[in-house]
């Protein structure tokens, strides 16, 4: 169609434009909870790099972290080796996080401004799903829960810090969404 009829291709994450919209999410979440030490951000790449834009910007002693899937972690593998690392047909239900790599404008800004990336897996994933859905009332989608499930895991100290987690999207189908629940363990 962008040939065709002269549409603009929008990349969903590799476009500045889309980093700063999405970025807007840590702006609004940093002005409303101000003085936040720690901050763990779903992996849309976008928008962690939107994220850690306004971070830096707002609030330059917050340590921003991405959170991916075990079975997909390319930038923790890029963020490890300096380059940009490509993971293979990644298999997890976060499959809104489910790029083979980083684009080259991501990787420069998650390099530059990331406290680290960090993985969960899908366990962890289904039992926050089944959290939100019990306590929360909340259909959240299996990627919107990898900032929470990585709060959760203890892979970093945050106990006594005030810390803040986007939690976003409810894409999931009904049938697939009472599998997950069904599979998910009360917290």
């Amino acid at each position: 169609m962008v040939a065709e009829q002269g549409f603009s291709l929008i990349p969903p994450f590799a476009d500045a434009e889309v980093i700063a919209g999405q970025g807007t999410a840590a702006k609004e979440l940093l002005e409303e909870a101000g003085g936040l030490i720690c901050f763990l951000c779903l992996w849309g790449r976008g928008l962690l790099s939107g994220s850690l834009i306004a971070a830096h910007a707002l609030a330059p002693g917050c340590k921003v972290y991405g959170v991916e899937p075990d079975a997909g972690n390319d930038a923790q593998q890029s963020l490890q080796s300096g380059k940009l690392v490509s993971v293979q047909a990644p298999q997890s239900i976060a499959d809104g996080a489910l790029t083979p790599s980083l684009a080259p404008l991501t990787f420069e800004i998650i390099q530059q401004f990331a406290a680290g990336v960090l993985t969960v897996d899908d366990q962890a994933l289904m039992n926050l799903m089944r959290f939100f859905a019990e306590r929360m009332k909340m259909v959240v989608e299996p990627t919107g829960c990898l900032g929470a499930a990585a709060a959760l895991s203890q892979q970093i100290n945050i106990r006594g810090l005030r810390v803040g987690v986007i939690i976003s999207g409810g894409n999931v189908d009904v049938a697939t969404l009472g599998r997950y629940l069904a599979l998910g363990q009360a917290l």
